[in-house]
């Protein structure tokens, strides 16, 4: 890097903070701060769903499987995405709408405790968030390698910096600032990579090979098979249930963007467009990294810095910042929406139950609150940031797949499901059995039962498995102990009820109506 590609990155960071501020302006209330009042546009709402679920481990970890693997990258990540989504759109966008224009409620999980009762809320809330510590830790410690690779900081730096900036904007500027922020990385991300994609096409006519004929390089030998290595078929049929429930609301923050919509239908169009925008674009920024065994040679054994160290090859002074900046961009999307959508769980789910006068919060203390946990947070998951590449968390792949992918169905299970009629058998024991034995075979699969199996337990399996038996669970036990009561049944109607009439932003009642007294 030199002086014009910091220009362009310091640039960046001042916008982000600028959007924040004026952002401010728009944040009168706890409404506001996390669910943008419900006054957001469905285009808008839409973008922002799409970049909330990048992060900077895609031109890490997945440029590593696109460099080792080839195409799979993209047929066992971001397809099922898009799949998942469309499908998520008819499913849970509608219904996700209406638990803030219907129940007045402006966190995710806030509806658990009607849905089911207290105790499986609190379960689904704490561990959701210990969860997302260690996803965004993952996710800063992606960016900060792709920053030592470019300016040779230390990861610790590097978690530093992009984590106090995205502190700073997403902290005073709530919802709105994040939508914000995110329509503007979209931007650059469409010019970074754009570039990045011709920067490829022309290098590669240099070196006499044809856009199609690529693929006929012994280096790409059998880089064109959609399933292979660890990733068949299995895999991608997990994962595509797996996206199905986390991109839809799983975890938390994708939730939000339907929730900011006006209605129930504005709500099913954003995801329509985040479906469309995953299907589409992750293709033109894969190419280079499908080329890149081509051109590079990457230094890490799991090919993670090979994106980076092509970037640095192909592009010129000024365009190899944009690049960054579009790296800064995928990663701060995503954590600060995650930063958003915890704050939201802690400030309306879990704080009044701990601690009694959060219960008497006026909108102000409770704003202020909001505030002061996105930035506890934030220092939390720079924390676990420090921590990936040790014997626990190991490589940030391992991070993103193992972790995230296998913890989040046991979570997202009980909170997606239940929001549909044909699952309104399923009470609080179906919801913490579920649970608590999803966490726990996540446990077996990964570690004991690992440990025993020659070459360890294969990958579509330990992320699989804890869903399958949450799934199964979640069903069974609701037939065996129906606990459809009349309020349930009640509630359920009213998230599934397709007259949009009273989809009109609605106000957020106070901390004290929105958490009743302990049974």
């Amino acid at each position: 890097m030199n002086g014009l590609d910091w220009a362009v990155l310091i640039g960046y960071f001042g916008v982000m903070v600028a959007i924040g501020v004026w952002s401010h302006k728009r944040v009168d209330n706890v409404s506001d701060f996390f669910t943008a009042g419900g006054k957001m546009p469905w285009w808008l709402s839409g973008i922002s769903h799409h970049m909330s679920g990048y992060s900077a481990v895609m031109f890490t970890g997945y440029a590593g499987i696109a460099y080792t693997y080839g195409v799979t990258s993209f047929v066992t990540w971001s397809f099922p995405i898009a799949l998942g989504i469309a499908i998520g759109s008819k499913l849970f966008a509608p219904r996700i709408n209406r638990l803030r224009s219907r129940l007045h409620v402006a966190s995710p999980l806030e509806y658990l405790k009607n849905r089911y009762d207290l105790k499986t809320q609190q379960a689904l809330a704490w561990s959701g968030m210990l969860l997302k510590i260690v996803d965004v830790g993952a996710k800063w410690a992606a960016i900060a390698t792709l920053l030592s690779v470019f300016t040779g900081i230390s990861l610790n730096q590097g978690i530093l910096i992009t984590g106090a900036i995205t502190a700073v904007y997403c902290t005073i500027g709530g919802l709105w600032a994040d939508a914000l922020t995110e329509l503007g990385q979209f931007v650059i991300q469409l010019l970074a990579g754009v570039a990045m994609f011709v920067a490829v096409v022309l290098k590669l006519n240099d070196k006499g090979i044809g856009f199609l004929g690529a693929w006929d390089e012994p280096e790409l030998q059998g880089h064109g098979e959609p399933l292979v290595g660890p990733y068949g078929t299995v895999f991608l049929l997990a994962f595509l249930f797996i996206k199905l429930f986390e991109y839809n609301g799983g975890m938390l923050n994708q939730a939000q963007r339907y929730m900011a919509t006006a209605s129930a239908k504005e709500a099913e169009r954003s995801a329509r467009l985040s479906a469309a925008l995953w299907l589409v674009w992750p293709v033109v920024l894969f190419f280079p990294m499908w080329m890149s065994p081509l051109l590079v040679e990457a230094q890490k054994p799991d090919g993670s810095d090979s994106y980076g160290l092509m970037t640095e090859q192909l592009l010129p002074h000024g365009l190899l910042g944009l690049v960054i900046v579009g790296f800064f961009s995928h990663t701060m999307a995503m954590c600060s929406s995650d930063a958003n959508a915890i704050a939201a769980v802690f400030t309306r789910d879990c704080a009044p139950v701990v601690w009694r006068r959060a219960r008497g919060w006026s909108q102000g203390q409770g704003l202020r609150v909001a505030r002061i946990t996105t930035v506890v947070f934030l220092g939390l998951s720079m924390a676990a940031a420090t921590q990936v590449n040790s014997p626990t968390f190991k490589d940030i792949i391992t991070v993103v797949i193992k972790w995230v992918a296998g913890l989040m169905g046991p979570m997202a299970i009980p909170m997606m499901l239940g929001l549909l009629r044909p699952f309104r058998r399923s009470g609080p024991t179906a919801a913490l059995t579920s649970w608590s034995m999803g966490l726990f075979a996540f446990y077996l699969v990964n570690y004991p039962i690992d440990d025993r199996v020659s070459g360890g337990v294969p990958l579509q399996y330990q992320v699989s498995i804890p869903l399958a038996v949450s799934l199964v669970l979640y069903i069974l036990v609701g037939f065996i102990r129906p606990e459809d009561t009349p309020e349930r049944l009640a509630l359920i109607e009213k998230i599934n009820t397709d007259d949009d009439s009273s989809g009109a932003a609605a106000v957020v009642p106070g901390q004290r109506d929105a958490v009743p007294a302990k049974d």
